[in-house]
């Protein structure tokens, strides 16, 4: 995979967390929807910068979908706090494919949002993984 490859998949990605995130913070409560805005906003982010990155690698950006099939049905907080780890699982696996196939700054920056994911992914469920961004390969 290049970098411009793995570049393009964590866009999409961070697409789909970003979209993930408005279900989460409609369901998830009061208690937590401080924590569920400041993911949002975290995703936005990158996925902004996501999208430099990739034309700097000379590729044209992946667009965001209209919608996004969720993995479950999200009727309730308890859902809505599985989906936010989900979806942070799923941003930390495509950041470690990135992490793989980048070198330099790119590199690290990919590293950062691996962890970032990875840290988020605990605060959501509850526990941790062992080797975050590689549980969901399995």
């Amino acid at each position: 995979m290049t970098a411009l490859d793995a570049a393009q998949a964590a866009l999409a990605a961070e697409h789909a967390a970003v979209y993930g995130y408005g279900v989460v913070g409609a369901r998830v409560g009061e208690a937590r929807r401080a924590e569920a805005t400041a993911a949002y906003e975290a995703h936005r982010a990158r996925r902004d910068a996501l999208r430099r990155t990739v034309r700097d690698l000379g590729g044209e950006p992946v667009a965001a979908a209209a919608a996004y099939e969720l993995p479950f049905a999200v009727p309730d907080r308890a859902a809505a706090v599985r989906l936010a780890a989900v979806l942070e699982d799923r941003v930390a696996g495509v950041c470690s494919d990135l992490v793989r196939a980048a070198e330099g700054p790119l590199r690290r920056d990919a590293a950062a949002a691996l962890r970032e994911a990875a840290v988020r992914a605990v605060r959501w469920r509850g526990s941790d993984v062992t080797f975050p961004g590689l549980a969901e390969r399995a």
